[in-house]
């Protein structure tokens, strides 16, 4: 099914698109748009909840239940900090070698997900790279302290990169989902999910608004957008694709109606400039463990945000034919779903496709459906 209708070009920006998708007369006991937005609710971002509600008592409920799973999903897929009475992503890390983590169903189902798109993608796609990614947060850390003061940051050497990637593997992974346990059996490997986590948790709490009876909204985590049927007032959503240059607001804009899910990856957040004068961002490709460079972003509109978020980041480190059969291989096993994708990219790279345009400095890709 070709669900989205058309591509517009826009100048204003995403907050200004998202804005439009709220009625600005809130009535009490008419179904009226209410938003609220909250930067305490983990994932390191803001979070935006769009929601008709009647009242704003019955918006404030819809509202603090979906900040408190945000904060939830937070704590089970962090790989950093350690909760109490959580079993997380970095108890299962930190027991690396050592015995089974008994965890709770929502990590059991991400890392699901995760193992699904590693064989979809060839590897491309692998929450198990964490002893990589390790490396190259450390080193984009000090690099984004050492660009404060002026200086340059390193770069980690590929012997040190391969010698991490050793650790590396689904085959070090055991999913015991009777006993709802998750064991790494070498005791160097570890598990980042950052490629996922987010698009999953905004599934989740999406998911969770609809059983709530939730009528239409907008959740909108740092940018990983999931609509809930379509506007009151019959018109599409719009959700803008940010300019690669993270100043200049939206590049272009996607429309459409009813429930879909909008994620994009992108090499212009969390970079930092090296001694050896290249920029790093923070997605790496496994096959060379160095940041991605086929594109300035990849977005993804599916009807699953966790999907969504895991499609951007596969799409991102593969070149342009790779990511045009992945999608068509995703789409044979699932034929019920919407998927398309749009890639940005410098406008002196040229691929040859009939579904391209040029904006400004970018080429801009897309797959037939938009």
């Amino acid at each position: 099914m070709i669900f989205m209708k058309k591509i517009r070009l826009i100048t204003i920006t995403l907050l200004l698109a998202l804005v439009s998708a709220c009625s600005n007369k809130v009535k009490q006991n008419e179904l009226s748009m209410r938003n609220n937005a909250t930067v305490s609710a983990g994932f390191d971002t803001y979070i935006s909840i769009s929601l008709a509600s009647t009242t704003q008592e019955e918006f404030d409920k819809y509202f603090n239940n979906s900040v408190e799973e945000f904060k939830y999903l937070n704590e089970l897929f962090d790989i950093y900090n350690d909760y109490e009475g959580v079993n997380n992503i970095k108890t299962i890390n930190d027991n690396a070698g050592i015995q089974p983590v008994k965890v709770d169903k929502p990590i059991i189902d991400m890392l699901e997900i995760s193992k699904e798109f590693y064989d979809l993608s060839n590897g491309e796609f692998d929450v198990t790279l964490g002893p990589v990614l390790k490396i190259w947060h450390n080193y984009r850390d000090e690099g984004l302290a050492l660009m404060q003061e002026g200086k340059l940051g390193k770069t980690p050497s590929l012997d040190e990169l391969k010698e991490a990637y050793k650790c590396t593997g689904w085959d070090n992974v055991q999913i015991n989902k009777e006993d709802s346990t998750v064991y790494l059996t070498k005791a160097c490997a570890g598990l980042d999910v950052g490629g996922i986590a987010k698009g999953f948790a905004t599934e989740y709490v999406a998911k969770s608004l609809e059983s709530q009876n939730a009528k239409v909204g907008f959740v909108d985590a740092g940018g990983n957008n999931r609509t809930i049927n379509t506007k009151l007032d019959g018109t599409p959503w719009k959700v803008g694709i940010q300019n690669p240059n993270g100043k200049e607001g939206s590049i272009l804009v996607v429309s459409n109606e009813g429930s879909m899910s909008f994620v994009t990856s992108g090499d212009y957040q969390r970079d930092y400039v090296s001694e050896d004068g290249n920029q790093y961002h923070h997605i790496i490709d496994p096959k060379t463990l160095f940041p991605a460079n086929y594109y300035h972003s990849v977005s993804i509109v599916t009807n699953d945000s966790g999907v969504a978020d895991a499609l951007s980041t596969s799409l991102f480190t593969v070149d342009y034919e790779t990511g045009i059969k992945l999608i068509e291989t995703y789409k044979e096993k699932h034929p019920e779903i919407t998927l398309e994708a749009i890639w940005i990219l410098s406008s002196d790279k040229k691929i040859d496709t009939p579904y391209s345009k040029q904006l400004d400095s970018y080429t801009v890709l897309y797959t037939k459906g938009l």
